[in-house]
């Protein structure tokens, strides 16, 4: 059993000599041991519900038997979530996560878009218990978003949340266009894991550069007259980060710092492809063309993922944040090697 086999790794001598490794191992127990009560909890439910209906079927008591089935399709819904648990299995999937969204070309169209699928993943989140932090927000020329990065906090956040990974393309009437001309437009979702303080990831302070500017997002008007957003450069990848949520440049400028640490992570995991073949296979070249989902508000309405062909003509539901039924779809191909 792995959970033995973590422990017996956990009692050797010298144990603590690498402290990311053995970090892992112990989350990696925790995960498991966690995994195996619910299970044993799951059963025994079960197994108390058979006895009761039993003797409600005896007595014909058709209250009761109706009761149970409500508490079956309760614990039915359960199991489903922690076989999907199951599934993401990788030390990643089980962190909390930060997601980026970015209009594509199109200018007030696809800002629109972007934003409206802001609310989609603010929804979900809430549906599903996760806490959101919008970190930095760049809004639209007349309406929407241009970009904006937020954390997703909760159980395998990220494990969920990288199925959205992609393209998403918008079929619309313009509500923006005087000739109510049908438009198409594209927004791309970024997701990286989180990388809490167990994690080492070096950072040589000459390799940053740190730029104030006000901020030009929500926050009041204290946060507008000064300089307390933060931009980070790292200038040997390239990779830009920023922050301007919070009052405090200090507290904008350690939260771009955690992102920064997040982003070269997720770029170590993608550099070590045969230790991370999974990410790898998640973060496949996101170009313009490489659409995961359609949204289609005319000439009729639809959803599809083409990922995984599962569609519905509820538009409304799924703009509402009901997508779990894609993410799903998607996990369960994604790890049974049928991808696409």
């Amino acid at each position: 059993m792995r959970i033995r086999e973590l422990q017996k790794i956990s009692e050797k001598e010298g144990f603590w000599n690498e402290p990311e490794k053995a970090s892992a191992v112990l989350r990696e127990k925790s995960r498991l041991t966690d995994a195996v009560d619910k299970w044993k909890a799951q059963k025994s439910n079960l197994e108390d519900l058979k006895v009761l209906a039993g003797i409600a079927a005896e007595e014909q008591d058709d209250r009761v038997l109706n009761e149970i089935q409500a508490e079956l399709e309760t614990l039915k819904v359960s199991i489903r979530a922690d076989e999907l648990k199951m599934m993401l299995g990788s030390e990643q999937d089980s962190m909390n996560a930060i997601l980026s969204i970015h209009a594509g070309a199109g200018g007030t169209e696809a800002q629109d878009w972007a934003e409206m699928l802001l609310r989609m993943y603010l929804r979900w989140a809430e549906r599903k218990g996760f806490q959101t932090n919008i970190i930095d927000y760049l809004p639209g020329d007349e309406a929407g978003v241009k970009s904006v990065t937020w954390t997703l906090r909760g159980d395998y956040a990220y494990g969920h949340a990288k199925a959205e990974i992609g393209i998403h393309r918008l079929v619309r009437i313009s509500p923006f266009d005087a000739g109510a001309r049908r438009h198409t437009s594209f927004a791309s979702v970024f997701v990286y894991p989180e990388v809490d303080d167990r994690i080492e990831i070096e950072i040589d302070e000459k390799d940053l550069r740190i730029d104030t500017y006000r901020s030009t997002g929500a926050g009041g008007q204290h946060v507008n007259k000064t300089d307390s957003a933060v931009r980070i450069t790292h200038l040997p990848s390239g990779i830009v980060v920023q922050c301007q949520n919070e009052r405090s440049q200090h507290k904008n400028k350690a939260m771009a710092m955690k992102y920064l640490r997040s982003r070269l992570y997720e770029m170590k995991l993608r550099e070590q492809s045969e230790k991370l073949q999974e990410i790898n296979k998640t973060k496949k070249d996101i170009a313009w063309g490489s659409q995961i989902r359609s949204y289609v508000l005319h000439p009729y309405k639809m959803v599809k993922d083409h990922r995984t062909n599962i569609e519905t003509g509820n538009v409304t539901r799924v703009l509402d944040g009901d997508i779990d039924d894609f993410i799903e779809a998607y996990l369960l191909q994604y790890y049974s090697g049928n991808e696409t």
